[in-house]
């Protein structure tokens, strides 16, 4: 049996995070994780970091590489009834956002944690958390086929809405909101360079798409597709045609396409459990909460989450603080909830959810007001750059 301050749930950038910013401050923690390094380091997820996560980022000391590498984005572009509009977030709210995949944010969380020494137990899944109304939680796990004992002062449960922490709270204890939506993304990585220096949204009468990047020579693109559909029934070739019928002619003439390195489908799902806190036991990231991948907001919410439960607990050993500990549920889940609606506005403008002809014009008529009104466009840059962390956190 084995013993720590805090026990952390899934090395997914919530873990990541929030072991670093415990780390810098003396805190020792321990994650466990059921995947292999490599597989961690090769899961494909989104790519835009938000401002306060840029900084965060910054201040944990793992930025080198997204500064050099990282694609800074003052502008996003909203495509609709063979119109390309861009949203000016830099002159509208004095900030942008960072194009640098969550990929490569994990593998510099990962390498600065295993310099400094903190043990990520890889290949190692978490089968219970116990005794979390106690002041001696426990994390049960498996490592080389042994069953293992983790005691720790806190638990955090950053390994996702199926993962073990959430399961091990008894179902009376838990308020879920779900919904989920009747589409999904058919997505493809490729090595070609972007459309568009900067991220496009298209709303079009055969369904939604994304242009978006990760780098200045690779790509990646999404359509909306049915929720049955297959990526077997997709060869390259029909994926960039479709692409390309739903981008404004000015953008589709400059689309160039490449074989794949990868293409998947992934539902849209918008789920939020309250509350975060149950006794030692907290709910990170998208142990949580999951918002649709509309507006890129799951990993920046794992990161505001992570800043602030490293907070509370820094608060706690350092200064025999409670107070912050017993709040971190409300204060993340304000946050969560903006986020939420932003998606939700989002993904109900940009996607085709029928062939209701009224619901197709009021969009556009939507989008049309988005595209004159300063307002609109503040309300939506404001929000797709990050709102800021709560400063009274402290």
């Amino acid at each position: 049996m084995r013993r720590t301050q805090v026990g952390i749930i899934g090395c997914g950038p919530a873990g990541l995070v929030l072991a670093r910013l415990l780390s810098l401050q003396g805190i020792e923690c321990v994650i466990i994780e059921r995947q292999t390094r490599d597989y961690v380091e090769a899961r494909i997820r989104a790519g835009v970091l938000e401002q306060g996560t840029v900084e965060l980022l910054r201040q944990a000391g793992v930025h080198q590489r997204m500064d050099a590498e990282g694609l800074p984005h003052d502008g996003v572009n909203l495509a609709f009834a063979g119109r390309l509009v861009r949203i000016d977030m830099r002159a509208l709210t004095a900030r942008g956002v960072m194009v640098y995949g969550q990929t490569e944010v994990t593998r510099d969380l990962i390498a600065a944690l295993l310099a400094d020494g903190l043990d990520i137990k890889f290949s190692s899944p978490a089968v219970a958390v116990e005794d979390f109304d106690t002041n001696q939680p426990r994390i049960i796990y498996e490592e080389a086929g042994q069953r293992r004992e983790l005691r720790c002062d806190f638990v955090a449960g950053c390994d996702g809405s199926h993962g073990v922490a959430l399961q091990s709270v008894p179902p009376d204890r838990v308020r879920a909101y779900e919904r989920i939506f009747p589409f999904g993304w058919l997505g493809i990585l490729s090595d070609v360079p972007p459309v568009n220096d900067e991220l496009i949204y298209a709303n079009h009468p055969r369904g939604f798409a994304l242009c978006s990047m990760r780098s200045p020579t690779r790509s990646r693109y999404y359509i909306q597709c049915d929720l049955d559909d297959r990526v077997e029934r997709w060869t390259d070739e029909m994926f960039w045609d479709e692409l390309r019928r739903r981008l404004p002619e000015e953008a589709a003439e400059r689309l160039v396409t490449g074989p794949r390195l990868e293409m998947s489908i992934a539902p849209l799902r918008s789920f939020t459990t309250e509350p975060l806190r149950h006794g030692r036991l907290f709910l990170v990231g998208d142990a949580g909460h999951i918002v649709p991948p509309t507006g890129a907001k799951g990993l920046n919410l794992a990161v505001s989450d992570a800043y602030y439960l490293a907070t509370a607990l820094t608060a706690h050993y350092r200064e025999n603080r409670e107070d912050l500990l017993e709040r971190y549920s409300e204060t993340a889940l304000r946050r969560v909830w903006a986020a939420t609606r932003f998606s939700w506005w989002l993904t109900g403008l940009m996607h085709r959810f029928g062939d209701d002809p009224l619901e197709n014009r009021l969009q556009v008529a939507e989008l049309d007001y988005l595209a004159s009104s300063q307002a609109a466009q503040t309300a939506m840059a404001e929000n797709y750059v990050g709102l800021p962390f709560d400063e009274t956190f402290t």
